[in-house]
């Protein structure tokens, strides 16, 4: 083994959680930027029984893990449960979420300090690039359902995977 465990260091390690139904372009900026702050990047799709999304979770992880390949250091998979209980299983120290506006961070502070008082993991916000504040997953789905075109809004590879969910739409 080579690298900083083999010499007795720990690695950085911090998760990025969502539903991600799908990843948009958004979701990449985030991800993107804590790939240069941690050594590892745990991209979590938390899956809600309660929801139907339009990609299966496996869909979903497949899609993120060929739009994240470039940056060598992300490792995705899916967790039902609490986001805790996956940061404590894995010795992950850290969350980092994307911010887009005012109106996020009510909701996400909340979290933040109930998952540090269940566990002491810690939460750091990134503002969301202004290119990205608008941008929801949902308001992708819904864009490209109506055939609008969201090529500019995720990854190329997504934009296909639309383009085959939603047929007789193109959403590009």
């Amino acid at each position: 083994m080579t690298g900083p465990e083999s010499e007795g260091l720990q690695l950085r390690r911090a998760v990025c959680p969502g539903s991600f139904d799908p990843v948009t372009n958004g979701h990449l900026d985030i991800i993107a930027r804590a790939s240069k702050l941690y050594d590892v990047v745990h991209v979590v799709v938390m899956i809600n029984q309660s929801k139907q999304g339009l990609f299966t979770v496996d869909e979903r992880i497949e899609l993120i893990r060929e739009v994240t390949a470039e940056y060598g250091n992300v490792e995705v998979e899916a967790y039902h449960g609490l986001l805790v209980d996956y940061c404590k299983e894995r010795d992950i120290p850290a969350i980092v979420k994307g911010l887009r506006a005012v109106s996020d961070f009510d909701y996400e502070l909340q979290m933040a300090q109930m998952n540090n008082g269940l566990s002491g993991v810690e939460t750091l916000f990134v503002p969301t690039s202004p290119t990205y504040s608008f941008l929801s997953s949902s308001l992708v789905k819904e864009v490209a359902a109506w055939g609008g075109d969201v090529s500019h809004l995720v990854p190329p590879a997504v934009l296909a995977a639309l383009t085959e969910r939603l047929p007789g739409k193109r959403p590009g």
